[in-house]
């Protein structure tokens, strides 16, 4: 197998610690310079001022994009009370509100209660949600107005980790494209004292967390040193929180087709699963069809990943 032909064949994850300072792209970036590899993508941007659990999907896996970036996340969050700025965070105009002194944690706690489950979330102004074509926060730099619509989101839960005022730390889980920056300053309105967003560590993307993360300057060091495949996870287990059905040979053969192929009866519970050869490659995500002859239960190849020979 020549260098181009090993290329080809190099398709999973790499899940980065981020550091402070680098935009997603940056970090994309820097993984297609180390690995040779052009086909690269993040699951999710991870704004320049925050750390933590980046998932840099290369080669085919890049394909399994939307469905690792639709993940839940979590992160740990510094939030300041006593001002609001126009940013949302420590990088925006500030303007000073009321003093926090007299808020207690029971009332911090009592308020955060209201922001669990499915609720509605106004992105902040200066934000990469696209109006009309063009991105909120280049309209917001330019000093025109930005009305940005509402959207549904799910926060699982809440904790305050540490009460230290005007600081305090919580842990936030909650579904994809929720803006902790927003998070915050509600959380400031309904408290009445104002509050925006200091700090910001994502230690958990889907089923990956910080445990499972190499800081990028240590991934840098393995370009260097030419064993950086230690990293690379499988693409099979990109989505191991997706059910897994092993595929015979044969049944392989007829998914790359695009064939359908029986369910067995353990399986008929799963509504999408991924299907993996029996030496653990990816094949394919499937989702269960119905035969229209017996009315018995098959999987229906969605997305073919598995293609050489």
């Amino acid at each position: 197998m020549n260098s181009q032909d090993i290329k080809n064949a190099i398709s999973g994850a790499l899940v980065i610690d981020k550091p402070v300072g680098m935009t997603s792209h940056d970090v994309v970036q820097a993984i297609r310079n180390g690995t040779g590899l052009r086909r690269a993508g993040h699951t999710g941007t991870l704004d320049p001022r925050a750390s933590g659990v980046l998932v840099i999907l290369v080669g085919p896996a890049v394909r399994l994009s939307e469905y690792v970036s639709a993940s839940d996340k979590r992160y740990q969050a510094i939030i300041r009370l006593g001002g609001t700025t126009d940013t949302y965070d420590a990088e925006g105009k500030f303007t000073p509100t009321k003093d926090p002194a007299k808020v207690t944690e029971a009332e911090f706690e009592e308020a955060l209660k209201t922001f669990v489950g499915e609720i509605e979330q106004t992105p902040p102004p200066y934000s990469a949600v696209k109006v009309q074509g063009r991105k909120a926060y280049e309209m917001a730099r330019k000093g025109e107005e930005v009305e940005l619509e509402p959207r549904t989101i799910t926060v699982h839960h809440l904790e305050v980790l540490e009460w230290t005022p005007p600081e305090v730390v919580i842990d936030v889980h909650c579904s994809s494209g929720t803006y902790v920056r927003s998070l915050a300053n509600d959380l400031g309105k309904k408290l009445g004292c104002g509050a925006y967003l200091v700090g910001l560590r994502r230690t958990k993307s889907g089923k990956f967390t910080l445990r499972d993360a190499v800081p990028l300057r240590k991934l840098q060091e393995a370009f260097t040193a030419g064993n950086w495949y230690q990293y690379l996870i499988p693409a099979a287990d990109a989505l191991g929180d997706w059910y897994a059905v092993e595929l015979s040979p044969d049944e392989v053969e007829a998914v790359r087709h695009g064939h359908r192929v029986k369910a067995k009866p353990a399986d008929i519970s799963q509504e999408k699963v991924r299907g993996v050869s029996t030496q653990g490659e990816l094949v394919a995500l499937m989702v269960q069809a119905e035969n229209p002859e017996d009315g018995s239960k098959e999987w229906q190849p969605k997305k073919v990943f598995f293609t050489s020979d």
